[in-house]
């Protein structure tokens, strides 16, 4: 109980932040680890660092390799990335074409440790199973030019995510009350009522050239299968 009581918490105090987050690539005067923040958003209750969260998974989350919204990203180490990486899936375009949200990934004015929403991830396994895939740099204002080798997807908690999806329980509003004080403190703009992911849905980048990138991931994987 008290481990469901801690998911549902933070998932609801996750909800409160990105109402009152603006919307923008980053969120200002903060510092965000891909771990926490990761944690924070998808109410996925794993410490330590990220390359480790697939590993630990077992046994008490779902895991596969087909994107959900709501679901973690695990990637495996790679190059400099030695710790590996999580990313928070906000929605699934295509069997190949997603957006994420996740922080410390790109520079952003030159600084890491940012938070950046619905950015854009291309499956380009040649097996179509999100083994290996290319995400939006922002520096370059498109795909960066690394493959990145992943382990899959971390499922949430249904009966958490039901629960943090109603926010309708006392100790879920209390959760809000807090969370909001705190984050009204670094907030530009309110925007009550609303959930994280229908928050993350408003704040696609424009310049994300998803129609280009679904073209490129489709014709990619046409002459692949050749």
């Amino acid at each position: 109980m008290l481990k469901r009581t801690r998911t549902v918490l933070g998932s609801l105090a996750a909800a409160a932040v990105m109402t009152l987050a603006p919307i923008s690539g980053a969120v200002a005067d903060t510092y965000w680890q891909c771990v926490p923040f990761a944690r924070l958003v998808s109410g996925v209750q794993i410490f330590g660092d990220a390359w480790t969260w697939w590993k630990q998974a077992a046994g008490k989350y779902e895991t596969g390799f087909s994107p959900k919204s709501g679901a973690v990203l695990c990637f495996k180490p790679n190059g400099k990335m030695q710790l590996g990486h999580v990313a928070v899936v906000s929605q699934v375009l295509t069997d190949r074409v997603i957006q994420i949200t996740h922080a410390n990934w790109s520079r952003i004015g030159g600084t890491r440790g940012q938070v950046e929403k619905d950015v854009t991830v291309i499956d380009v396994s040649p097996a179509g199973d999100w083994s290996q895939v290319k995400v939006w740099y922002d520096p370059v204002r498109d795909l960066g030019s690394t493959t990145y080798p992943t382990y899959g997807f971390i499922y949430q908690d249904s009966n958490a995510q039901r629960m943090a999806s109603s926010g309708f329980n006392a100790a879920g509003n209390t959760a809000i009350a807090m969370a909001q004080g705190a984050a009204s403190q670094m907030a530009s703009a309110v925007r009550p009522g609303a959930g994280p992911f229908s928050m993350l849905s408003q704040a696609a980048d424009s310049t994300d050239k998803i129609a280009a990138l679904i073209m490129a991931a489709t014709s990619q994987g046409s002459s692949e299968a050749k």
